[in-house]
């Protein structure tokens, strides 16, 4: 099997332009469109939909890996960092505020280069304990000989199937090095958009960590479309589409990887996620417009800081059905006190039993 690093001309990548016109011409005017809706909400709604598309972002990217994050932590996390006033705001751990801290960075500094000091701060804060599920990996540091080939396997044991191999890891320092000079400065032909496809191909062909490129890759594809848009803030996130279509984005990455140097089928399949990452915006902001609309309702409603920390849980998207054990649990407060607080809520006609059946009462918010 040959692999595009192994190419003549490598990393020469080329591309149809006239094939991709349309595709591209289709996502600016998306991007265009969606930020002058954001633009026009004023800043309280604005920080709202930032803070829930890098909630999103966050999360989904680990999602892809198989890592599962405290959705309510992460939220917070970002929210103190950006120094939001939002109810509902929970403890967080230091692994959740680290991958946190990572994103921030790659979004909200965009305009700083990109170096290898920064990847290496990105992957110790994705790995705070040097450890990669059970296994003890090298953090802030090139993947070295000892960790052994870069493989990219599924199956079971005995059957494995290799869905690629990186190049050695003795090339590791020169490849990130060809790529850090391109991606800070691209040729001016090159659409800033399409920068973000290709570093994002460049930098996990190139898989220099012995773990978290994926992840590494995602945040700097997050950073070119910053610089893309000249924004700090994300009211859209890649992430989330790619965990929806994670079985194409893994099946677009190999392809590539196995291919020529024109990339053109890559940089399609990105475009059109990409698209339907900022389509699915709408419920972003549907969902921020929902909550100031239902805090405006109720403002002048003397609810207690369990009932407003509970009712942002509900309005940024519970998991499941609410009852009062799980209210006692998230308030931290007794089972009689939940009932109290729930009760209150029932009679102000904020809260309404739900008819479904099952052991439990469960309550929902009132709709408009």
């Amino acid at each position: 099997m040959t692999y595009i690093y192994e190419l003549d001309g490598w990393p020469a990548f080329r591309w149809s332009h006239e094939q991709l016109a349309s595709r591209l011409a289709a996502v600016r005017h998306h991007q265009g469109r969606l930020i002058g809706r954001m633009e026009v909400l004023g800043f309280d709604l604005r920080a709202e939909a930032n803070l829930q598309t890098l909630t999103e972002e966050v999360v989904k990217s680990s999602e892809i890996e198989g890592e599962i994050l405290d959705k309510a932590q992460v939220r917070s996390s970002i929210a103190r960092r950006l120094g939001l006033e939002v109810g509902g705001l929970v403890r967080t751990d230091r692994h959740v505020d680290a991958v946190v801290e990572m994103m921030i960075d790659a979004t909200g500094k965009y305009d700083e280069p990109l170096t290898v000091e920064r990847l290496f701060a990105w992957h110790a804060a994705l790995f705070p304990t040097a450890r990669s599920g059970m296994k003890k990996i090298t953090v802030g540091k090139w993947r070295t000989e000892a960790s052994g080939l870069m493989q990219v396997v599924s199956g079971p044991i005995g059957s494995e199937r290799v869905h690629f191999e990186a190049p050695s890891a003795d090339r590791v320092a020169d490849e990130i090095s060809a790529f850090l000079e391109w991606f800070e400065s691209p040729p001016s032909t090159v659409d800033p958009v399409f920068t973000a496809a290709v570093a994002h191909l460049w930098f996990v062909t190139i898989h220099p960590f012995e773990d978290g490129n994926g992840r590494i890759a995602r945040a700097i594809a997050d950073l070119a479309l910053s610089r893309a848009e000249r924004l700090a803030q994300r009211f859209y996130s890649l992430s989330a589409q790619i965990r929806l279509e994670r079985g194409s984005y893994y099946n677009a990455l190999e392809a590539a990887q196995k291919g020529s140097l024109d990339i053109t089928a890559w940089l399609e399949w990105f475009l059109g996620c990409l698209n339907r990452a900022i389509d699915g915006a709408e419920m972003i902001l549907a969902s921020v417009l929902k909550k100031a609309r239902f805090w405006d309702r109720y403002r002048r409603e003397d609810l207690n800081e369990r009932q407003r920390a509970i009712i942002n849980r509900l309005l940024n998207g519970f998991e499941g059905n609410l009852t009062s054990s799980k209210w006692a649990k998230l308030a931290k407060c007794s089972q009689d006190t939940a009932l109290r607080d729930i009760n209150d809520l029932l009679e102000r006609g904020i809260f309404v039993k739900n008819t479904s059946g099952g052991r439990s009462t469960s309550y929902s918010l009132v709709e408009d």
